[in-house]
């Protein structure tokens, strides 16, 4: 690949993860961050390594990394799934169902549109156009279950609407929706409620409707993915 299409490279994961070189040499832990600058500097026979690209993409999973060594594609990797719409006025939507037991996998494949397209379908009974990214989510454990009719029991399961990542940089509009599914790139999948967004440092609070869990801080850098809660069918 030749040196003007890495460097190329190199600024459009900048641009994309809205960084300095030294901030994405410290979110990868890179041992010497001047590898990036070599990166960028023209006289540097120097390009994207594949351990780098590797370390990108593990820490920013929305990043391509074909794209990163090939050049090849897009920078960022494709939507899960294209807009759904309802296929009537008092139509039904068939949206891909992440049950309790295949969260795990979830983590692994939520970018892969191919493992998207193997999630089974159900049906949602809507009676306006809906418009936008869409999974179900099952609910696990009690944290937001606090015995009142508002709560979120296990089993239940909830229509989830994508917040893109260009969202996130303005202040969340967490006072509209009841709760949140947060997909962690650590921590697994949570549903919660958020009760404040510190913009400036990109840290949000989340709540739980059980008393007997706490409230606990998110750097949105380490989330994949949040959704917000549109409907929800319950368990019976």
């Amino acid at each position: 690949m030749n040196k003007d299409l890495t460097i190329k490279i190199m600024n459009e994961v900048l641009s994309t993860l809205d960084k300095k070189p030294s901030e994405l040499a410290k979110a990868i832990e890179l041992k010497r961050p001047q590898a990036i600058y070599d990166i960028l500097n023209p006289n540097k026979k120097v390009g994207i390594s594949k351990n780098m690209a590797e370390s990108i993409c593990a820490k920013f999973p929305q990043i391509n990394k074909p794209y990163l060594l090939t050049g090849e594609g897009s920078i960022q990797n494709k939507p899960i799934q294209e807009e759904v719409t309802q296929l009537a006025i008092g139509g039904v939507m068939m949206v891909p169902l992440v049950n309790q037991y295949a969260q795990a996998g979830y983590m692994m494949g939520w970018s892969d549109v191919a493992y998207i397209e193997t999630l089974p379908k159900i049906p949602w009974i809507v009676d306006k156009e809906y418009k936008g990214k869409y999974i179900s989510f099952e609910v696990r454990g009690d944290s937001m279950d606090d015995g009142m009719k508002h709560s979120y029991e296990q089993g239940d399961i909830l229509l989830c609407r994508e917040i893109g990542c260009d969202y996130w940089k303005s202040r969340l509009h967490f006072n509209a929706w009841d709760a949140f599914v947060i997909v962690h790139k650590t921590d697994g999948i949570v549903l919660k409620q958020i009760v404040d967004h510190d913009v400036e440092n990109g840290i949000i609070t989340c709540h739980s409707f059980n008393p007997i869990y706490p409230d606990f801080k998110v750097d949105l850098r380490d989330i994949a993915q949040l959704f917000n809660v549109v409907k929800q069918q319950k368990n019976k």
